[in-house]
């Protein structure tokens, strides 16, 4: 599984500065995860704020 950003994000760059693969990408209004890069630490749900940042059920 991978981690998604929902639309609640407000673009704090906190998840950004906490990935270790660098996974999380600049979006027009959000931050977004690209999913081949994402190795699923959870590292950016533990650190978001508003807790925008979830597991994705396949």
């Amino acid at each position: 599984m991978t981690h998604v950003i929902n639309d609640e994000c407000v673009a704090c760059a906190e998840c950004l500065q906490e990935c270790p693969v660098e996974a999380i990408v600049e979006g027009e209004e959000k931050y977004d995860v690209d999913e081949e890069e994402c190795v699923d630490c959870g590292n950016c749900a533990e650190v978001c704020p508003i807790e925008a940042i979830y597991e994705e059920e396949e």
